[in-house]
């Protein structure tokens, strides 16, 4: 079965599945390619306010297709840099994205695979799942920021542990770090991902573009640059319509209805 994305709509909330479930779900350049571009469509789109990436079946995501990468050496390094760098784009484009991405996870999610859960906002992962990031075990170092994100998530240790030595992680061990919001049983995590997505579609998207926006600059700005950036947006979000709606139904005690 030839790898790729598959895109459903349910609701306001946009569900990407990886769909290559004879190798667990392994990434292709034409899967990375069209989880991109499907990223940055919904971004601009009025009818999705929220994203689930998924993998068919059993697992989430194996990473890279090593048979592929070993096939890469006889090639020129410049074709491995490029699909690397497009892995990279799409990395950027769920972190960028201005609405909330949520991983949905069963099984397994390694390599490249748990770099996607990593730069996601929300990870919803089923109690068995396992995260692994063994590039070490094939002499090699970890892409898709994985490093970037475990360094500044985790304790300096535990990520050399999970970098350097490769070894599996319990979706128990990221949740009590807080990389996981919820645990759910075995085949229920997209029940609850899909519980996720209806409870931030039900808010404003200004406003959570905004607290987006916010957290993914806090670690790379001073206090006071954060400062004036929260100050921006605060006033910028009072003055948009949905402010209006959301403090008249909170002084009424009514349910508010915001536009995209």
């Amino acid at each position: 079965m030839t790898a790729q994305l598959k895109s459903t709509s349910v609701g306001e909330t946009l569900v990407l599945t990886l769909s290559n479930p004879s190798a667990r779900n392994a990434l292709s350049p034409e899967m990375v390619s069209a989880a991109t571009e499907a990223i940055q469509q919904a971004d601009t789109s009025k009818h999705i306010k929220t994203i689930i990436i998924q993998g068919e079946g059993e697992h989430f995501c194996g990473g890279g297709n090593v048979t592929r990468l070993l096939n890469q050496i006889e090639l020129p390094p410049e074709g491995q840099d490029e699909n690397i760098q497009n892995l990279h784009h799409w990395m950027e484009s769920v972190r960028v994205c201005s609405k909330p991405v949520i991983a949905c996870v069963e099984g397994a999610a390694a390599g490249a695979g748990f770099s996607v859960v990593l730069n996601c906002d929300f990870v919803v992962s089923a109690q068995n799942a396992m995260f692994v990031m063994a590039y070490t075990s094939i002499a090699l170092s970890s892409d898709g920021g994985g490093s970037w994100n475990l360094a500044r998530q985790l304790p300096r240790a535990l990520s050399s542990e999970i970098l350097m030595l490769g070894g599996k992680v319990s979706a128990q061990t990221l949740a009590h770090h807080g990389l996981i919001n919820e645990i759910t049983e075995p085949g229920k995590a997209l029940e609850h991902a899909l519980a996720l997505a209806k409870r931030l579609n039900e808010r404003a998207p200004n406003a959570l573009a905004s607290v987006k926006a916010l957290l993914n600059h806090a670690n790379d700005q001073s206090l006071s640059s954060h400062l004036d950036e929260e100050r921006t947006l605060f006033v910028k979000n009072l003055y948009h319509p949905n402010a209006k709606v959301g403090l008249s139904a909170f002084l009424d005690k009514k349910k508010p209805s915001f536009t995209a």
